[in-house]
This record gives C-alpha cells, structure tokens and sequence, in this order.
C-alpha cells in the first residue's frame, strides 16, 4: 500500500488534527460516524447500505471516553505503521499487540469494534491499511494476476495452477488483473461443492471465475468479488445452501452489512443470487431436513427487510413457510457426482 493512498493520507490528517488541539491546549477529541441502527440506511438507488450523518463527539473532556480514544489512536498508529513498512496483520494479531502494551483490550470483539471506528473516520476500508481476518476463501480461475505487494512486484501468476484453488489473502485480493478468459464469477457456498466445481471443470466448461465463499465471504473476498464485477465486467451469480443463512449470505454479497454499512466497496449490487432455491427441494425432489425453530425465526426476520420484498427473494422465502424445509447444495449429489455442474448449474445460468 502506497503511502499516496487514502487511508494513509486520512490517518496522518487524524494525527495532526489531535496535534494541534494538544497545541492548542484544548482536550482532543473525534468525532465519530454512529453505526446504529436509526444511522445505517440502505440506499435503493445505490443497492447497498450506507451511513446517516448521524455523529458521536469521543473527547478528552468526558473520563468515560479517554480508554477508547487511547485506543483509537494507538490503532491509527499501527495502522501508519503497516502501511509505511508495507507490511500486513490481523484482526488478530492486532489484538496481541494490544497486550502488549497494555491498552485494556477486554477482548478481541473490543479491538475489532475500535478498528471499525478508525474505518469510518478515516472513510476507508481495514483492507487499505493492511489489516485482514484470517483467510479461509479461495479461488479457481483462467485469471492471470501480478501482484503489488513488497517482494513479490510484478510477479505474474495463473489461477489455475493450484488444484485446490487458490486462498484469498492480501497480496491475491490486492493484485492486478492482467487477462482472463472468464466472462462470469460463480460464487460457492461449500467447500465440498467449490471442490466439485474445479473437478468438474465448471470454470473451463462455463468460462467461468470460480469463489469459494466459505459460508459467509469474508471482507477481502467481498472486495474481490466487486473488482471483477465493476473492472473487468464480469456477471457474478451466487450459489448457497437452499434454507435462510443461504440467503443471507448471498444478500450480503450483493448489497452489504449492515456492520459494514461504513465500507461500500464491500457491496455489489449486479451480482445475483441463482439458488439453490426453496422450490428447488421440490422440482428435483432432493433429501432435505425440517426447518428449526431458529431457521423459522430467520426467515421471519429475512420477510422484515425490505431487500427480500423483490423477487425471487420473496417468493422463495414464501415457499420455505410452506413446505417448512432445507436443502444443502450436496443434495443434488443424489443423481451422480456431476449432476450439478453439468444440469442445474448449465440451466440455471441459461
């Protein structure tokens, strides 16, 4: 990350903001961009969530806020820090070398929560500044990429030459795109089903960029996804277990969270959820199990929000009321290892 970027740029103007109110002998203060409920909207029109002008004042002046702003601004200076020495960490990570020098994080979730905070001061992303969730994603392409990151500059290499795919980490999920032959991104829920996918040779057969989601796709898989979407042009279609948190995970793809409602490169609206679908447990007869309590709940939660009032949203969380079941993409396993990739993924691309 270049010292030229944004995040840099807005840090180092966070610094000589709180410097000069120390010159000025006033007691430094931030305000903050509110992440609560009544402050993140979604905007239709955008198709994704989005921050209210709605601010919190964090001041040297209130006892209650000096933990927290300390904590603010030791995050920034790590932050600095990994982008000056190009170098990268963890949510993690992070957390440790609070430890060490006692900064009184209770626990991790706290010094995640401060990390979001210096996001929407500085209006940009963790990613920007170097700091990632451990990888659990992957990725099977046609795709040449070069990276950019220090040691490894203008190294090229293909997607395809791994035969697990790829994990989705910092130096991929920053690289450029040099050429590919894809002219669509399919994203896979389960690993099992990302795995058929390559063996099948989906990505060949369907000229296809291949996404292993891991349940819900992690923030820099996101950031891939809307890369290929918006730079090279490349229709992304989604593919999730057949009950509510399959929803779920594929919406949050298209427009976001509502936890990251401050980071809008995470959205991309074009992007279209394929299935499996409710109605699919019936069309193709596949092994299926009764929705839970808490699956019911879900999907009376997913009704509430507006972005499930459009279709097939809407008429496929009507079908799980009424046939009160769910269906895993490894049912369709029940007419042959290929059944999936070479019927009802050729159909429903179709």
């Amino acid at each position: 990350m270049k010292k030229e970027s944004k995040a840099w740029r807005n840090i180092v103007g966070l610094a000589i903001q709180i410097l000069k109110q120390v010159e000025r002998r006033e007691p430094p203060f931030v305000e903050i961009p509110l992440r609560t409920v009544d402050n993140i909207v979604f905007d239709e029109k955008k198709g994704h969530y989005v921050l209210g002008p709605k601010k919190a004042l964090r001041t040297f002046r209130n006892v209650k806020h000096l933990k927290p702003l300390t904590q603010l601004v030791w995050v920034a200076s790590v932050a600095r820090r990994l982008i000056d020495e190009d170098k990268t960490s963890t949510l993690r990570d992070v957390f440790y070398m609070a430890e060490g020098v006692d900064l009184g994080f209770e626990d991790q979730s706290e010094s995640d929560r401060i990390i979001t905070e210096l996001e929407s001061i500085i209006g940009a992303p963790r990613e920007d500044f170097n700091i990632y969730p451990e990888e659990r994603s992957a990725i099977f392409a046609d795709l040449t990429i070069e990276y950019t990151v220090k040691g490894y500059e203008g190294k090229r290499i293909n997607l395809t030459s791994h035969p697990d795919g790829l994990m989705i980490g910092p130096a991929l999920a920053t690289a450029k795109f040099i050429k590919t032959s894809a002219d669509k991104v399919i994203c896979i829920e389960k690993g099992a089903m990302f795995t058929r996918f390559v063996e099948e040779k989906a990505w060949k057969k369907y000229n296809a960029i291949l996404i292993h989601t891991a349940g819900q796709a992690p923030r820099a898989t996101r950031r891939l996804i809307r890369r290929l979407n918006t730079e090279l042009d490349l229709p992304v279609y989604i593919f999730t277990d057949a009950d509510p948190w399959g929803l779920h995970i594929a919406q949050v793809i298209i427009s976001g969270s509502a936890n990251a409602a401050h980071v809008p490169e995470l959205a991309t609206p074009r992007a279209k959820w394929m299935g499996v679908y409710a109605s699919d447990i019936e069309e193709y007869k596949l092994p299926s199990t009764r929705l839970l309590d808490v699956d019911i709940k879900r999907l009376n939660e997913l009704k509430k929000d507006k972005r499930y009032s459009k279709e097939p949203w809407k008429k496929e969380i009507e079908k799980f009321f009424e046939i009160k079941k769910k269906a895993e993409q490894e049912a369709f396993s029940k007419y042959g290892l290929s059944y999936m990739v070479d019927v009802y993924l050729k159909k429903r691309l179709a």
